[in-house]
């Protein structure tokens, strides 16, 4: 579960901005739309949250800034090297930007136990890291790491609450890695929880070819492919039967305007191995007969929906936490209201399964799909820097028309359009 998260100069991020799943205190679709955690001294948490704002306004950067931090936490113990620069992308417009570290920090539920874990870092090295852990109402700092620009050399504090190798994982963390990473690679069980709840996180950015071998696994059991069939029928989607059929790179007919170098990588690199064909099952008309087609022959939106379909059910059964940028992309509206009423149902959801999307998509703000409290927006400032910001810091009343009213520029986000004369 997650609770907050917040990014500070990266990208177009300036100033420290964090989205927040608490709940607001309003009761609309309460029931629907937030749950209740384990935890008395936690609010209620949404089920999903929107952010709207215009193109270039800061949205996708949100998402690579989530991204980033998930990445970083997973890879960086084992897939760079001691001097290797961190691959950061602070806020350029300042005069401070590159030179200062970028920061990030979650606070999330796992296993039972709230955490606060976050990192700040340069493109040279981890210049602070720091876990907080919340058995009860009261803080344990379990670790800090920080540089010391003047020593020139990594200050470490270890709560008595944190066992194991400590030392042992303080020798191993390089300068361009993270204590968390290094320690959990080296067996700390402890810090798994924490770690673990990266693994679970899924992000996917605009335009990022959405890997559907989860969906294709699950069609290759009977009752997962009962499952993604249901999902996909439920969502207007008319096939009547899914089929994995291996096939040989070998049997592939290439075309003949292909690159020869593309050719020879499929004639030579791929020679005698194979892969998983999705064909979907479709009965003719006034017939007991059934046509299969290739999935690739079936329509954008399609083929997007059955990409999901394994996610959007982990996120349900299981508690995935979804991260996508423009999820309206290829996807009727009334899809994605379709969509969002799954996870906004706790007999469906009864993980308490998490989605954060962007849209252009203003029609759901009327629908009565979303609480106030759901809806962010993202802007820059005179400065050039995103801003993120919730519907609920203007009050609107409880029947206000919200796409009208976004719409009219009433709570900003909108692009500046001019003019051209040629």
């Amino acid at each position: 579960m997650l609770i907050e998260f917040s990014v500070k100069n990266y990208r177009s991020f300036w100033d420290s901005q964090t989205l927040s799943m608490a709940a607001g205190s309003t009761r609309e679709l309460q029931e629907e739309n937030t749950f209740a955690p384990s935890f008395q001294e936690l609010p209620r948490m949404l089920r999903s949250a929107v952010v709207y704002g215009p193109n270039g306004g800061g949205k996708s950067n949100l998402v690579k800034a989530l991204e980033f931090m998930q990445e970083f936490v997973l890879l960086s113990a084992r897939e760079s090297q001691e001097g290797e620069r961190i691959d950061l992308k602070p806020f350029l417009l300042h005069p401070d930007g590159p030179s200062q570290a970028s920061e990030f920090e979650v606070v999330f539920v796992e296993d039972g136990m709230r955490y606060q874990y976050g990192f700040a870092a340069t493109k040279n090295q981890v210049t602070r890291e720091w876990l907080l852990a919340f058995p009860g109402n009261r803080a344990q700092r379990w670790f800090e790491r920080s540089y010391n620009p003047k020593k020139e050399k990594e200050e470490w504090y270890f709560g008595t609450k944190l066992t194991g190798q400590k030392k042992t994982w303080q020798r191993s963390t390089r300068s361009n890695a993270l204590f968390l990473s290094t320690a959990v690679q080296l067996n700390s069980e402890q810090l798994k929880p924490v770690f673990n709840w990266f693994q679970r996180l899924v992000v996917i950015g605009h335009g990022e070819l959405i890997r559907r071998g989860g969906t294709v696994t699950s069609c290759e059991d009977k009752d997962g492919c009962a499952d993604i069939l249901q999902f996909l029928k439920s969502a207007g989607i008319e096939v009547d039967g899914i089929t994995i059929k291996e096939r040989k790179f070998d049997e592939i007919r290439l075309p003949s305007h292909m690159p020869d170098e593309l050719k020879s990588y499929f004639q030579n690199d791929l020679q005698g191995k194979s892969f998983k064909e999705v064909l979907f099952r479709h009965q003719l008309t006034n017939s007991e007969d059934f046509a299969m087609f290739p999935l690739e022959e079936e329509s954008d939106g399609t083929q997007k929906l059955f990409a999901y379909a394994a996610l959007w059910l982990d996120l349900l059964k299981n508690g995935l936490i979804l991260v996508i940028d423009e999820l309206d992309n290829s996807f009727h509206p009334h899809l994605v209201r379709y969509l969002l009423s799954l996870i906004h149902n706790s007999i469906n959801n009864t993980a308490n399964g998490q989605l954060i999307f962007s849209t252009h998509d203003t029609s759901i703000l009327d629908t009565k799909v979303l609480r106030r409290d759901q809806i962010w927006f993202m802007e820059k400032d005179d400065t050039q820097s995103t801003q993120l910001y919730p519907l609920s810091d203007f009050h609107p009343r409880k029947h206000e028309a919200l796409e009208k009213g976004y719409l009219q520029g009433r709570y900003g986000a909108l692009p500046y359009i001019g003019e051209i004369k040629f």
